[in-house]
């Protein structure tokens, strides 16, 4: 027997259709994909292969996917973080804004490998990331050798870029990113979400999507009280039925958190086999209002609907780490309904199956099974946190953290190995990401030092923001609700 990777004597958690989970295992790779995964034998250690890695002491489990997430302001960790929510919100808009128009490409390029590198070391082996201008994230992901999807976000309610150009730019990236690097990178249409967008928009994406029947669609849904309001105002009854009006409800659509759906939303979900990616972090950090509803994760699964995690924009929150995702789901279910909405698999499956699965390739990757590509993490679990090592799925889930993580392996290929990085510079990245955020704090009124992040003045940034579009948004939902408030 051969192989290109031969990984033995180790706790394998498959997250196949029977969740198998061996004692002492072993995994066998070829050509980019797995060959065989089963219970070691004593003379595995003597496989003629590349590479034999002895796992006993390890983990061995399918990469992480980031089912929906935002790269680009990655060196901005902690410059959000104790602001409040209005300055966090129009500090956001405003360097958006300046990146919609061509601004600080210095930033968003050092910010794409500062997140490869570290979703990388903590296992996050697929990324589906909505940004303004993400060529440079495909090229550093695929570079890297990491999977990724990638989206140019639309909008003509949020900036002030002229929508024909957005469109003629979502154009070329796709043309010149989708399917690149050994088909690891992917393009994806992005309407930014349903609260920013007209109608005219959606339409446009719409015949965009025709134009590219492979491409996902990848959206924000059911976020925020304003999301069924400006479907009102764009002639729908609510958020879903405008995107069925036209066209958009099936099962290309990725939907980010649909936060406010309820029974009827899930139905027509489920009945247009779409997805959703689910991101509590985000919510559970900048909750404006502890009685609303929370994304009901557990119907959706119950009704069918694929649903992957996502860690949003981790540098609003501070963490890069997945594995907290799937604890802070579990915490903030329990805490806004009662005990028990998950079982520990159940989390585990989202972070792996479910989220490639989300992204329509579960057929590829998300479980350690013969003939699927090799994405794989091997987690160090011989450490005192682990011990005594019992539930590993309740490990993983509640216990785990991006450090556990010593090897990577992404399409056959290793990108880590004993918490060393072989596909990226980590020292070179790490200065070209200083360097960035030093010249940003210069060209800017940002103040962003060990101790301190303080944004420019509330006039300052008030005089920075899009004016054009964000004013219609304003102005039609401020319409909207008038008439709502009269109508029902």
């Amino acid at each position: 027997m051969t192989a290109d990777i031969a990984i033995h004597d180790a706790y394998v958690l498959t997250v196949d259709d029977r969740n198998r989970l061996y004692e002492r295992g072993t995994v066998l790779i070829e050509d980019g994909r797995i060959t065989d995964v089963r219970s070691s034998q004593n003379d595995d250690a003597d496989i003629a292969a590349a590479r034999v890695i002895d796992g006993e002491g390890t983990l061995v489990m399918p990469g992480l996917v980031n089912a929906h997430t935002h790269l680009e302001l990655t060196p901005l960790i902690g410059a959000f973080s104790d602001l409040d929510l209005m300055e966090m919100m129009s500090g956001m808009t405003a360097i958006f804004g300046h990146i919609a128009e061509g601004e600080y490409d210095y930033l968003t390029e050092a910010g794409y490998e500062l997140a490869a590198l570290n979703f990388l070391a903590g296992g996050v082996t697929t990324v589906n990331s909505m940004d303004v201008r993400p060529s440079a994230g495909a090229e550093t992901f695929g570079e890297a050798g990491l999977r990724g999807f990638f989206g140019m976000a639309l909008s003509d309610l949020f900036w002030d870029v002229p929508v024909d150009e957005q469109f003629a730019r979502a154009r070329r990236f796709i043309d010149e990113y989708h399917d690149t690097y050994d088909g690891r990178i992917r393009a994806t249409i992005d309407p930014h979400d349903d609260w920013s967008c007209t109608r005219n928009l959606w339409e446009r994406t719409a015949d965009l999507a025709a134009e590219y029947p492979d491409l996902l669609v990848h959206t924000h849904l059911l976020e925020l009280e304003e999301s069924n309001t400006m479907a009102r105002a764009n002639g729908a009854e609510d958020s879903l039925a405008l995107i069925d009006d036209v066209g958009l409800l099936d099962d290309r659509l990725v939907a980010a958190h649909f936060r406010l759906a309820d029974n009827e939303d899930i139905r027509r979900t489920a009945d247009a086999n779409a997805s959703v990616a689910h991101c509590p972090s985000i919510f559970a950090y900048w909750n404006t209002n502890g009685d609303v509803q929370w994304t009901p994760v557990p119907e959706l699964r119950a009704a069918g609907v694929d649903v992957g995690l996502g860690i949003d924009d981790h540098y609003w929150h501070d963490s890069y780490s997945m594995f907290g995702e799937a604890r802070q789901a579990r915490l903030a279910a329990n805490l806004k309904r009662s005990a028990g909405q998950y079982d520990s698999m159940e989390l585990v499956r989202m972070l792996t199956i479910e989220g490639a699965e989300a992204l329509d390739v579960g057929d590829e990757i998300g479980s350690l099974e013969p003939g699927k590509r090799a994405d794989v993490i091997l987690l160090d679990v011989e450490q005192p946190k682990f011990t005594p090592l019992t539930n590993i799925p309740a490990q993983v889930a509640n216990n785990a953290a991006p450090a556990d993580v010593e090897t990577v392996i992404v399409d056959g290929n290793v990108l880590m190995q004993d918490g060393e990085v072989k596909t990226m510079d980590a020292e070179a990245v790490r200065d070209r990401v200083e360097t960035a955020v030093d010249r940003f704090e210069s060209e800017t009124d940002w103040k962003l030092g060990i101790g301190v992040s303080e944004p420019p003045g509330a006039m300052d940034v008030a005089r920075d923001l899009p004016k054009r579009g964000p004013a219609q948004l304003l102005g039609r939902l401020a319409f909207q609700s008038v008439r709502d408030k009269f109508l029902f």
